[in-house]
C-alpha cells in the first residue's frame, strides 16, 4: 500500500501467500478451503516472529480496536492487516465480505459465533450463538462466507494483537465487515 511502511517479515508473509492465493479480487471468488487453509498454514508460521509488525503497527486506540492496513496486492486479491484490542474492546457482531484467515499475534482473542435463527411465530431473527472459543497467540482460524456471523473481544487484561488475511482490497474497501448483526441474542 502506498504510504505505509512492510516490514521484512511481512514481505515475506506476503510473498508466500502470494504463491497461493491469486492477485485478482475477481478470481479471489473462486479460492476454495484446501487454498484458504494452505494460508492459514503460512500465516501460522509467522506468528512466532517478533520483528512481525513495527512499533507503529502495533499502537492501540483507546477509544476503539484499531486497524493497521499492512498489505493490499496490487490487483485487490487479498490484504494483510493487523488488529489491536485493548482489554474490553470487540468488534461488531459481523460477517464478511471474503474468506479471512486469522492468527493471534500477542494475547488471546475471544470468538463467539452466531446463526441467524428464525423460530416459529417470530417475525425478526435473532442471533444463536454456536460456540465461544479462546483463540491464543500463535493459533489461526479462518472463515469462509456464508455462516460467518460472529464477534472477537479481548477477555485479557493485556494488548491483543491479531493478524488478518483477507480476500478483499481493504484500501477500497476500509474493512472487511459486510454486514453488521444489530439483532437480539437468544440467551
Amino acid at each position: 500500500m502506498p504510504g505505509s511502511f512492510v516490514s521484512p517479515r511481512i514481505a515475506e508473509l506476503v510473498g508466500a501467500v502470494g504463491g497461493v492465493m491469486p492477485d485478482s479480487d475477481e478470481d479471489s471468488v473462486d479460492v476454495g478451503a484446501a487454498e484458504v487453509c494452505r494460508v492459514a498454514g503460512i500465516l501460522e508460521g509467522f506468528l512466532r516472529y517478533p520483528d512481525l509488525l513495527t512499533g507503529g503497527q502495533m499502537e492501540a486506540d483507546l477509544r476503539a480496536y484499531r486497524q493497521h492496513a499492512l498489505y493490499t496486492a496490487p490487483a485487490g486479491g487479498f490484504s494483510v492487516v493487523a488488529l489491536v484490542r485493548l482489554p474490553g474492546q470487540r468488534t461488531p457482531i459481523h460477517d464478511h465480505v471474503s474468506w479471512c484467515v486469522v492468527g493471534t499475534y500477542i494475547g488471546a482473542e475471544e470468538e463467539t459465533r452466531y446463526r441467524l435463527d428464525s423460530a416459529y411465530g417470530q417475525t425478526t431473527p435473532v442471533l444463536a450463538p454456536l460456540d465461544i472459543a479462546t483463540i491464543p497467540a500463535g493459533t489461526v482460524t479462518y472463515l469462509v462466507p456464508p455462516g460467518d456471523i460472529h464477534h472477537v473481544r479481548n477477555a485479557t487484561s493485556g494488548k491483543v494483537i491479531s493478524i488478518h488475511v483477507y480476500g478483499a482490497d481493504i484500501s477500497v474497501l476500509g474493512t472487511s465487515i459486510r454486514r453488521r448483526y444489530d439483532l437480539p441474542v437468544r440467551p
